[in-house]
């Protein structure tokens, strides 16, 4: 999906979502220009799904907001059209943690994921933590070995790796030793959120800072895609 007519926020999170050092949120639930966050705990479909909603339904309740499960659990689900009006319609979206391969074959190819983009386009916020940074972005680091495939592609040519400050960077070597060249990678710590801005520009946000590697160096922000 192109980036150049986005309007909306887009937030990359790199896991322990809607937990103290996340107060992000608040920012984000202010610039969707509402109180009402859907969320899609897709990734989390085989880890109790309800809890993931319960949880984020607690936390934006405590920043004035009030969050609302979209259980789009299976490509079906993902595919019918009451579930894509109701993304297309919401000013806040964000997708879970949990599983990538799973989110991203639920949502590959269905009415949810052309009303995500559109959403978006149309000034929406977006967020996705741990799994759902991850498959937001094309290329996608493959989980079962730090390989890279195919993500869903809201932002094109650029890789998350999340819980960037925990055990998932125990594999970081080997993931930026596969990176295709120029394709930068965006480590992502838990409870911090790489944010997109509307005119293209990235910034690090939350308890850590976002580090930026670009054939096989340390890079900055400026090295991820407009």
């Amino acid at each position: 999906m192109s980036t150049e007519t986005v309007a909306g926020v887009l937030a990359l999170v790199g896991g322990a979502e809607w937990q103290a050092g996340c107060e992000f949120d608040a920012e984000l639930l202010k610039r969707s220009g509402g109180t009402d966050v859907v969320v899609l705990p897709t990734a989390a479909a085989y880890e109790h799904p309800e809890r993931a909603v319960a949880t984020a339904q607690a936390w934006f309740e405590a920043l004035g907001g009030a969050a609302t499960g979209l259980m789009v659990l299976s490509h079906a689900d993902a595919c019918r059209e009451e579930n894509a009006d109701a993304v297309r319609r919401a000013g806040f979206v964000y997708l879970s943690g949990g599983s990538p391969l799973h989110l991203r074959s639920v949502l590959k190819g269905s009415a949810v994921l052309e009303a995500l983009g559109e959403a978006w386009r149309r000034g929406a916020v977006v967020a996705g933590s741990s799994a759902g940074a991850m498959v937001l972005c094309d290329p996608m680091v493959d989980p079962r070995g730090g390989a890279f495939t195919v993500g869903l592609g809201l932002v094109e040519q650029m890789a998350v790796v999340p819980h960037h400050d925990s055990g998932a960077g125990r594999h970081l070597w080997r993931i930026l030793e596969l990176a295709p060249g120029g394709v930068p990678v965006a480590g992502i710590p838990e409870r911090t959120a790489l944010l997109r801005e509307p005119d293209g520009t990235w910034r690090s946000t939350g308890q850590g800072e976002v580090t930026v590697y670009l054939d096989g160096r340390q890079g900055s922000l400026a090295d991820l895609p407009v």
